[in-house]
């Protein structure tokens, strides 16, 4: 991950926890539908945590929340 994105990456960790949480699913529940482990999660969620996620996990956590894929990846309140 560049470190020219890491609001972005901590912005979508951000927006992946509300959604899951939003929809009563744990880490370990959304980790065992999308083919990952919890640590996974976990740090991909994590604030303090730079974790990068690729397209198809991204299109993957977005099926199993039942949210489309733009929402994760629309940045207002950054400045870039």
């Amino acid at each position: 991950m560049k470190l020219e994105y890491q609001a972005e990456y901590l912005e979508l960790g951000l927006k992946i926890a509300y959604y899951r949480k939003l929809r009563g699913i744990t880490q370990e529940q959304l980790a065992e539908r999308i083919d990952r482990t919890p640590a996974f999660i976990g740090h991909v969620e994590a604030p303090n945590i730079n974790k990068a996620v690729s397209l198809d996990t991204l299109f993957d956590i977005a099926n199993v929340l039942d949210v489309p894929v733009y929402k994760f990846l629309k940045f207002d309140d950054i400045d870039c």
